[in-house]
């Protein structure tokens, strides 16, 4: 859950409701999501994704929905939360963690890779904006590319 949160920066609401329905084979390597504004996305899965997915589908109980509880219930938001906070404490992170640093360090690692954050799903552009604003790499050697223009 923390791996797909990060990779795709899902929001916890989006993850927790990602449905099972996905075939996960090599030819077909997608995962179905509902995103806050109701348009159903697609994230494309990593090839090292699929066995940790496949292992967790076969090793539960059948729902229609990709991440359950021990119980065999949809994955919460709060239960997706709590898991954030002991993996930090684990990590031995001083601070409290929750699952929404999961989805901006995706946009600000995207915009540091010189890579588009606008597909994260943002209303406006001023919520994709502060990625790009603090990508410490945005501007390098901007005006050393900028005279090969101008001369």
């Amino acid at each position: 859950m923390i791996l797909l949160a990060f990779r795709h920066g899902l929001r916890a609401a989006e993850l927790c409701a990602t449905c099972a329905g996905t075939k996960y084979t090599s030819m077909q390597r997608v995962l179905h999501v509902r995103v806050k504004n109701g348009n159903p996305q697609h994230a494309s899965l990593a090839r090292k994704q699929l066995p940790a997915l496949r292992r967790l589908q076969r090793e539960s109980v059948p729902s229609p929905f990709v991440f359950v509880s021990e119980r065999g219930t949809p994955f919460t938001t709060a239960g997706f939360a709590r898991m954030i906070e002991r993996a930090a404490v684990g990590g031995g992170l001083e601070l409290k963690a929750h699952p929404h640093m999961l989805r901006l360090a995706c946009g600000y690692a995207l915009a540091n890779k010189d890579h588009d954050t606008r597909w994260l799903g943002h209303r406006s552009i001023t919520g994709t904006a502060i990625y790009t604003a603090l990508a410490s790499n945005r501007f390098k050697d901007f005006l050393a590319r900028l005279s090969k223009y101008t001369n």
